[in-house]
């Protein structure tokens, strides 16, 4: 009998609890057959995760500067490296998948592709379009450093994963990656994970109710968002309304102080890290969801988890923002927080209007976005690589009209 092909799978310097992307993939391969580990840092709630092998390693303390990021970086590598090498002398494996950011785990698989194995670098975000918004440069070293880096991380690949076709472009046009090694897979929400939602819920006291999800980082927008709300607050006496901000990151501090300063104690709360169920309870409870993101390359996975639950969003017209929400929000220019706020307010104004968004991002997640179709090309892609084929999927199979 034949034993089943073997995956190991490396999380995105967060424990695969927490890593919502690799924890669809794992789930994926593990039903289509597949052997899977995975290597990430340590939590309780990976042990919750069935049907994987675990290699787990503690968690660095989180980076506060240039420096810390170095010093994070490098303990993951070494652990990665001690992980990966536990797991090829023990149960072994086919492919190795590794994620973006950092780009630097290409380092690991160059000498594992010199042992045959397949490598699958999984692109996520932009790491010198993340450094430029960080830290407001787009030049000197660092920044020249981690071009150097992305551009090694793609072509040290067998195959190359993408997030959406803006990522796709990068990976041919600046990196050089031939298109046919190139697979467009979304990261839409789980249909089958999602709990049904009252039609116009109110907040705890009765009121409105706008919510933001995810990991905060300083590239997020959050700030953005924040300042946004303190015109609806202060500026025009918008105080029948609540703000959630679920999650965590190294700007939730820097975030939590701002609201102070912004005198929004009041409106606004910061609930930490929510898990699935807390997140269906927000989302079940909300009447907005806010996406304050400011990045043209970035795909909203918020914005399709808001949607999946029949939100309205409001964010900023971009690219990738506005292929995924298309009619399912409202839109103001780049960077314009009036014209944020301006969007808020109407759909607090007008329930009608928040119906009958909701309902077209509803059905928009459903018939294109959502995991359930995306993870048929991940599993299609697993089964060409290991059959020795090659296949792309065309960027534009993402975003069919809806």
């Amino acid at each position: 009998m034949n034993r089943p092909k073997r995956v190991l799978l490396m999380a995105e310097n967060l424990p695969i609890a927490r890593d919502h992307r690799l924890r669809k993939q794992a789930a994926a391969l593990v039903a289509a057959g597949f052997a899977v580990t995975v290597v990430c840092r340590r939590d309780p709630e990976n042990r919750k995760i069935a049907g994987i092998t675990l290699r787990e390693y503690p968690a660095p303390p989180d980076a506060e500067s240039k420096l810390g990021y170095l010093q994070e970086y490098g303990w993951s590598l070494l652990m990665a490296s001690w992980k990966i090498l536990s797991c090829l002398l023990a149960e072994g494996f086919d492919v190795i998948q590794v994620a973006s950011t950092p780009d630097i785990y290409f380092i690991l698989t160059l000498p594992l592709r010199a042992l045959g194995k397949t490598v699958v670098f999984d692109a996520r975000d932009l790491s010198p379009e993340i450094y430029a918004r960080r830290y407001g440069r787009s030049d000197g070293l660092v920044f020249d450093v981690l071009r150097l880096l992305e551009r090694a991380s793609y072509r040290a690949a067998h195959a190359v994963l993408v997030v959406n076709s803006s990522v796709a472009l990068v990976a041919t046009e600046r990196c050089g990656v031939p298109a046919e090694r190139v697979t467009l897979v979304g990261n839409g929400p789980v249909l089958s994970e999602v709990r049904p939602n009252k039609p116009e819920p109110a907040s705890s006291d009765g009121g409105l109710l706008c919510c933001w999800i995810g990991l905060m980082g300083p590239q997020d927008g959050v700030d953005i968002a924040l300042r946004a709300v303190a015109q609806l607050v202060h500026g025009r006496g918008r105080i029948d309304t609540r703000f959630v901000f679920a999650g965590t990151g190294d700007a939730l501090p820097a975030l939590e102080a701002l609201a102070a300063e912004l005198h929004l104690g009041e409106w606004v709360s910061f609930p930490g890290w929510a898990d699935s169920e807390q997140v269906a309870n927000i989302l079940r409870s909300a009447h907005v969801g806010l996406e304050p993101n400011l990045e043209d390359f970035v795909s909203p996975v918020k914005a399709m988890e808001y949607m999946v639950y029949g939100l309205p969003v409001v964010a900023f017209d971009l690219r990738e923002t506005r292929r995924i929400v298309g009619s399912g929000g409202l839109y103001a220019s780049r960077g314009d927080i009036d014209g944020f706020t301006d969007c808020i307010e109407m759909l607090l104004d007008n329930p009608q209007i928040r119906q009958r968004l909701g309902a077209v991002g509803k059905r928009r997640v459903r018939s294109t976005f959502a995991w359930e179709h995306q993870e048929l090309r991940y599993i299609r892609l697993y089964e060409n690589l290991l059959e020795g084929r090659r296949e792309w999927a065309d960027a534009s199979q993402e975003c069919a009209p809806v």
